[in-house]
């Protein structure tokens, strides 16, 4: 699914622009764009208008920006350019309110509990005649038709007079048909009338069921007739199509209906809202990202196409600004530069004391900050490749100076630390505890590899940082990710030797300890151990076999590559002659489904550049190219851009570019990890795969209504997220920057 608001995507392909098209190695693919040319498109973006609680009807932006807003605590008004709701009615009249309409002289009509009013320059004043309440109405010119419990009124300034139709009372939805007559949602059918006929409608022949709620016109004047059940399509009266859970709507409940300017019919139900494209395609919108609450009360649209939406918590507006590319990488990076670069140079996520506001946002620590500073000190590296933006050179080196400090911070001959924080905080995760001999004894049955870690927090010679231990193999190949690009794409040649001496020093203390990562107290950390005294011979490190095998293949040739030094080049033969290290990652790609997860996709990601690039013998050489095709096709399906990227990159490919994209583009402006929750959606289906321990969605979902990522997310997952979290944009920044290095999105 495309999504939504985006102009076709701009690829230049054979036949049209020969010396940009490059086919893949192996074959032509005639329909699989290899470059992209970044051109401007609609970038959608959520504005959140809270009310307290205070459940919205309906909602209407006037003809001067202005917005309106029907509750149950009265009617609400909203100034263009402002943010603060302030009341209509006086005190007497003030109470709950159901509908708003526009007449064509600028008028505003009020459908209360008590009647109906107009605004008009300034003032308020009750229209005579109509019995409250008003539960809809719908403007053609300067006529106005008001229906409630209670009648339906014809009128306009002057007056309003009662009509005889005898219609049902439980009105949700009128329009007009462009004619002289209306169209009648209600809980007992759909009604058409004129001043001289009245029909109804509620068999299901007609109708997929008799509750209706939402009514609107398709771009080619089909009636789309929403309500329980989904949608009915209508065509001259009769019933051409059905819309449902199976064809994308997320809730049986559909409660409005609406065409948008650029032709697009949005949906609203109780579980967001969907919009259905003319060229068959369709998004949706939900959770918190998106709107302020899901149940969908009303759909507006103002006259510069955005979308206002009414919901019991507020009124969410759905806006769009054009970006490129290369615009969104500048956002992103200036947001990845205020609140997600703290000292020494760490690039992680931020805490939001308030959730869900970044101006609440403070610096944390966290685990896996060095494995994605790794991850941004590439992206800074690709980003000076591609550019030579000296800035990027520099950012680098001092993000390579922080994944340092994590070294010499420990004291040790080798040993990194997780992360660091200032000695002064007295925040941190993961705080030092002391374990009862009860507790090691119930760990120990939950998991015999369990390793129970009392003093995780360190305090540093110089007592300027404390520093975590028990760092974790994910530490180990996102650092070495970073060290290889940094190396071979950004550093200069004395760089190049301190890169060098610091990865031999790490590789060093691991061979010296039976290349395990020991940890202060000369024991491995948890899940740091590469020796083949576990891996080969210890049933309990049977499901880390195969991928730490080649995880240590992937140090010891990196550290030859960068020092020259033989000692690592025979530690690797070894491995791969006595040790059965190369058969042991041969079985990565046949992993059984019970050890698969997927953060280790990318850990295996992470090393495919570095085994490939520095390996010299050509059947080796062989081995992994063959092995990195074998393990790709098993993750096209991901759609994962850094993925698909390091797949390029490595074997010289242009595959995936749509899929990667596709998902720069949709990819929201908010950072903040709101929760989402596939499960209370109708239109999907829950599944235990690609990974078997957890609950999935059965169709990959595009990255606007996926959690906030990092790639040790797996992107299939049915539900999370955790307000008070703000992702750091390196994951979008990174693939970015990989795409335009290998020439393949343009500047």
């Amino acid at each position: 699914m495309r999504p939504f608001g985006k102009q076709p995507v701009t690829w230049l392909i054979c036949g049209f622009l020969p010396l940009l098209w490059c086919c893949r190695n192996d074959k032509t693919v005639a329909d699989e764009p290899s470059f992209y040319q970044d051109v401007a498109f609609g970038q959608e973006y959520h504005e959140a208008y809270p009310m307290e609680g205070n459940d919205v009807r309906a909602v209407l932006p006037d003809r001067d920006g202005n917005v309106w807003a029907a509750t149950a605590k009265g009617v609400f008004r909203k100034m263009k350019g402002s943010r603060t709701w302030e009341q209509v009615m006086d005190n007497e009249n003030n109470g709950t309110s159901f509908a708003l309409a526009q007449d064509s002289t600028g008028t505003i009509w009020l459908g209360n509990w008590n009647g109906l009013y107009q605004y008009k320059n300034g003032a308020v004043t009750k229209a005579n005649n109509p019995i409250g309440p008003i539960s809809a109405m719908c403007a053609k010119g300067g006529i106005v038709y008001a229906i409630g419990p209670n009648g339906f009124w014809k009128g306009d300034t002057n007056g309003f007079t009662l009509q005889k139709a005898v219609i049902a009372r439980s009105v949700r939805d009128v329009i007009t048909d462009g004619k002289d007559g209306l169209w009648i949602a209600s809980d007992v059918g759909l009604y058409h009338w004129t001043p001289s006929r009245l029909e109804h409608t509620y068999k299901t022949d007609a109708l997929i069921a008799a509750y209706t709620k939402g009514l609107a016109y398709n771009h080619n004047g089909k009636l789309w007739i929403g309500g329980l059940g989904g949608v009915t399509i209508q065509n001259n009266g009769k019933k051409e199509s059905e819309l449902r859970t199976a064809d994308g709507i997320p809730s049986t409940y559909v409660t409005a209906v609406r065409l948008a300017p650029d032709s697009s019919m949005w949906v609203g139900t109780q579980n967001g809202v969907v919009r259905f494209r003319k060229d068959g395609s369709r998004s949706l919108l939900f959770s918190r990202r998106w709107l302020i609450d899901d149940q969908v009360n009303d759909i507006a649209f103002d006259n510069e196409g955005t979308a206002w939406i009414a919901t019991p918590q507020g009124v969410s507006a759905i806006k769009k600004r054009e970006m490129t590319l290369a615009s969104k990488s500048a956002f992103f990076y200036d947001v990845l530069m205020k609140r997600h670069i703290r000292a020494p140079w760490i690039a992680g996520q931020a805490h939001l004391r308030i959730p869900g506001d970044t101006t609440s946002w403070e610096p944390e620590d966290d685990d896996n900050d060095g494995e994605y500073t790794g991850n941004y000190l590439a992206m800074e590296s690709f980003r000076y490749a591609a550019t030579k933006d000296p800035v990027a050179r520099e950012n680098a080196k001092k993000a390579f100076g922080f994944l340092k400090i994590l070294q010499e911070v420990t004291g040790t001959d080798g040993f990194f630390a997780r992360t660091i924080i200032p000695a002064t905080w007295t925040r941190m995760h993961d705080g030092n505890r002391t374990y009862t001999e009860r507790e090691r004894a119930d760990e120990l049955v939950k998991e015999p590899r369990f390793k129970p870690v009392e003093t995780r927090w360190h305090l540093s010679n110089d007592k300027k940082w404390l520093w975590k231990g028990d760092t974790s193999s994910d530490e180990m190949c996102g650092h070495m990710f970073g060290y290889y690009y940094y190396y071979t794409l950004a550093a200069n040649a004395e760089e190049k030797k301190v890169i060098a001496a610091h990865v031999g020093r790490i590789v060093d203390y691991l061979m010296h300890h039976n290349l395990n990562f020991a940890d202060v107290d000369g024991k491995a950390t948890r899940w740091s151990v590469w020796s083949p005294d576990q891996l080969n011979r210890d049933p309990e490190w049977l499901p880390d076999r195969n991928q730490n095998s080649m995880e240590m293949l992937a140090f010891l040739k990196l550290a030859h590559f960068m020092t020259g030094n033989a000692r690592y080049q025979n530690e690797y033969l070894r491995l791969i002659e006595k040790e059965h290290y190369l058969d042991n990652m041969k079985e990565v790609t046949k992993q059984n489904l019970a050890w698969l997860i997927y953060f280790d996709v990318v850990l295996q990601a992470y090393l495919y550049p570095i085994l490939i690039h520095c390996e010299q013998d050509p059947e080796r050489l062989k081995f992994y190219k063959n092995h990195l095709e074998e393990w790709f096709t098993k993750r096209k399906g991901d759609h994962n851009p850094l993925i698909n990227f390091i797949y390029n990159e490595c074997l010289g490919k242009k595959a995936e570019l749509k899929n990667s994209v596709d998902f720069l583009t949709d990819t929201p402006l908010d950072l903040v990890d709101w929760p989402i929750d596939h499960r209370k959606r109708e239109d999907i289906q829950i599944v235990r795969t690609p990974v078997m321990e957890d609950e999935q969605v059965s169709e990959l979902q595009p990255a606007s209504i996926r959690l906030t990522v990092r790639w040790d997310k797996n992107p299939w997952t049915l539900a999370g997220g955790n307000p008070e979290v703000e992702r750091e944009p390196v994951f979008w920044l990174l693939p970015y920057w990989m795409g335009r290095y290998l020439g393949m999105i343009s500047k």
